[in-house]
């Protein structure tokens, strides 16, 4: 008979991906895993890989890489409070994550012309550039 991930034993990381929230379907969770997106202590790794509390979860969520420590193992989704429970995120990636929010903020501050540059300007910028 084939044993499922039932009686509190290791589930699959993609799994636990889900479960934590990272992603929003386990699809998604798998695709990433075998994408290279996600490492498991600090190694690529497959998506049936089984997840042990105390391993460190290195992933991609967009352009944001996030480093997290696995307090608890579940395979099933529950509400966003609970899932928050299943992991601890590092320091040093919460200070990554706010110097890139400082730089997002700093973007988008930035000023950006009004207007296209016209033939005038655009003859100036190359001039410009192959000084």
């Amino acid at each position: 008979m084939n044993s499922q991930n039932s009686n509190n034993s290791a589930p699959r990381i993609d799994k636990w991906l889900w479960a934590a929230r990272f992603y929003k379907t386990r699809g998604l969770a798998r695709d990433m895993v075998m994408g290279g997106k996600v490492h498991y202590n600090q190694q690529r790794c497959k998506p049936s890989r089984n997840v042990e509390v105390g391993a460190t979860i290195s992933l991609w969520q967009g352009q944001q890489q996030i480093e997290v420590v696995v307090q608890q193992l579940s395979d099933k989704r529950g509400p966003a409070p609970q899932a928050q429970l299943l992991y601890q995120e590092t320091e040093q990636s919460l200070k990554k994550r706010e110097q890139y929010a400082m730089q997002r903020k700093l973007m988008a501050q930035s000023a950006s012309p009004e207007r296209r540059p016209d033939k005038k300007q655009r003859r100036q910028i190359i001039q410009f550039k192959q000084q």
